[in-house]
């Protein structure tokens, strides 16, 4: 038996744009997804709780290819299970033991869908979990390679690599197609808001994607969110926090014109901005989920908790810890 955990996310600048071979700039957090693999004799058994706020479980027994039969939404089912049928894959595959059976438990801080990486921690911390319960050690960046093929499998073609190797190397990390490194970057003050719901990342993308092909403006925008992220970096490298987030505001407006905000998401930056946090924008797919604020005073997250349509809100700390082995 092999527990593993992996970090989740927030994105500082990029999303969106980075699926189009712009940069992106996401940064792990303190919530963490955490798998255990444990060898048997043949087939996949898993037990998923916690996977949102509320939590939901479930067991089945099942090849790689199937998927549970219950009363949950496809696109959760998708979120909590088809990521880890795909990473138990990848697993044998880098054992060169395609046989090989396992018990999963998957038990996640990270809501689904919330644009905090939650499907990339899940399928960071199984493969990790399950390589090493089949005796094999890979390091990070092979781990993050082989997550990123999870997502690609199930979102159809359409993820990037930033979510899995931020997961798998902790830290803040700057992608660019496949030119994947870590990046020094301050202790930012994160304040996370959720709004309690879950965008669908693949019609979110796809809507971008069908703008982008119809009008050149909206491909312009996309390269400008990739010009945002490459002044932000310029400001994470002399720790200049108030240039942050006034990038980050204008990466959220950008993101709204091409339709992946949403009213709750939009009111939860306002009541930050309002609040005093000198930036914050939606992170991740959009459409509902989570936005990130930065405040290193407890204005934005108590005025977050009055906002109509705000869940929940928390600080989330810069994690520098990426996939690992848990004692």
């Amino acid at each position: 038996m092999v527990t593993a955990s992996a970090p989740g996310k927030v994105y500082l600048f990029g999303e969106h744009a980075v699926v189009y071979g712009e940069p992106a700039v996401p940064c792990a957090i303190e919530l963490r997804a955490q798998v255990t693999a444990t060898r048997r004799d043949s087939g996949l058994r898993v037990h998923a709780g916690d996977l949102t706020i509320d939590g939901f479980t479930v067991e089945y027994e099942a090849e790689a290819s199937d998927r549970p039969d219950i009363d949950v939404e496809d696109q959760l089912v998708e979120a909590g299970i088809g990521y880890v049928n795909e990473a138990i894959e990848q697993a044998r595959d880098a054992a060169d033991a395609p046989e090989a059976g396992f018990d999963v438990t998957v038990d996640s801080q990270i809501p689904l869908g919330a644009g905090l990486g939650s499907s990339a921690a899940v399928a960071v911390a199984a493969i990790k979990a399950a390589t090493r319960e089949l005796g094999v050690d890979l390091p990070p960046e092979e781990i993050a390679g082989r997550a990123y093929q999870v997502e690609h499998t199930v979102q159809d073609g359409q993820a990037s690599r930033a979510d899995t190797f931020c997961s798998a190397m902790g830290g803040a990390v700057r992608v660019e197609g496949d030119d994947c490194r870590t990046i020094e970057a301050p202790d930012l003050p994160f304040v996370i808001g959720y709004d309690g719901g879950a965008g669908n990342t693949g019609a979110l993308v796809a809507g971008v994607r069908e703008l982008r092909e119809e009008y050149d403006f909206a491909a312009d925008t996309v390269e400008a969110i990739g010009d945002i992220v490459r002044r932000g970096e310029a400001a994470l490298a002399d720790e200049r926090v108030a240039e942050i987030g006034r990038l980050m505001n204008f990466n959220h407006g950008l993101l709204s014109a091409l339709g992946v905000s949403s009213r709750s998401l939009d009111a939860m930056v306002w009541a930050a901005r309002d609040a005093g946090a000198v930036g914050a924008k939606l992170t991740g797919a959009g459409g509902g989920g989570c936005i990130v604020a930065l405040d290193e005073t407890p204005e934005t997250t108590s005025a977050l908790k009055y906002t109509p349509g705000c869940e929940d809100a928390f600080r989330a700390a810069l994690d520098p810890v990426g996939v690992c082995v848990e004692d």
